[in-house]
């Protein structure tokens, strides 16, 4: 209890929040490089996963492929990075290798996804006329869009947690603070740095989860219609496919 104390002493301390080395210098990196990295990763691993959902095919390998970020440690990729021309260039190397570590749960979850969408609503959708574009803005999309944020929540989390390790390699970022508290045997500033992390994968967590509620499509806008054989011209349509897919949000 004394070291919590002496933790939220530190944090409450106007002095190691100011300065080039100060915690909100080192919360600015820190939320740079995650930032940056978890943007590319999105960039690289939803659209790939979306196309090959859509079409269906060569996703196992996809996701094995990706996987190799998940087996290989990021710090051991870091190290790598540091022994080659990129180790001056900056924030790039742990830039890369936390991109490795975010693709996996991104490429993942969206794959899985968009392949668990019910067949028999993309089959009607397809014999209402639609396009393979439409078809997939219009349905398969809204449909995998629960898994899609959860592999992005995830992801995320991961990210700001592992992007400690730049500190490792004299890098910025909130890692900093807390080897620095390894240096000087600061247990009260290591507990302060681990907290400042822990806090701000939470907020990044409760804004990922505020913007899931309010982008979310609704059930009736992501619902394709048909009219059911036999029923009156003034009659409401029926869901293709029986019921929308529950939303399930477990991690792949």
């Amino acid at each position: 209890m004394d070291v919590l104390a002496d933790a939220w002493t530190w944090l409450v301390t106007g002095s190691n929040w100011s300065g080039d080395d100060g915690a909100l210098a080192r919360l600015g990196e820190h939320v740079y490089v995650s930032g940056v990295a978890l943007a590319l990763a999105c960039v690289i691993a939803l659209p790939t996963a979306f196309y090959l959902g859509h079409i269906g095919r060569g996703g196992a390998l996809a996701i094995n492929i990706s996987n190799v970020g998940r087996a290989v440690p990021v710090f051991a990729v870091l190290a790598l990075f540091m022994l080659s021309p990129l180790r001056n260039a900056g924030y790039v190397p742990t830039i890369v290798a936390l991109v490795l570590f975010a693709v996996p749960p991104l490429l993942t979850n969206a794959y899985v996804g968009m392949r668990e969408v019910d067949r028999s609503v993309v089959e009607a959708a397809r014999g209402m006329g639609m396009s393979g574009r439409q078809l997939f803005v219009r349905v398969e999309l809204p449909l995998a869009y629960p898994m899609v944020m959860t592999g992005l929540r995830s992801a995320s989390v991961q990210v700001i947690a592992t992007a400690t390790i730049a500190a490792m390699v004299g890098q910025g970022g909130l890692g900093r603070i807390i080897t620095a508290g390894f240096n000087t045997y600061d247990t009260p500033q290591v507990v302060a740095g681990a907290l400042l992390v822990a806090l701000l994968a939470l907020v990044v967590e409760g804004v990922l989860v505020a913007l899931d509620r309010v982008l979310d499509p609704s059930p009736s806008a992501t619902a394709v219609r048909a009219p059911v054989p036999g029923a009156r011209d003034g009659a409401a349509g029926k869901t293709l496919g029986g019921d929308v897919l529950p939303r399930d949000r477990t991690t792949v």
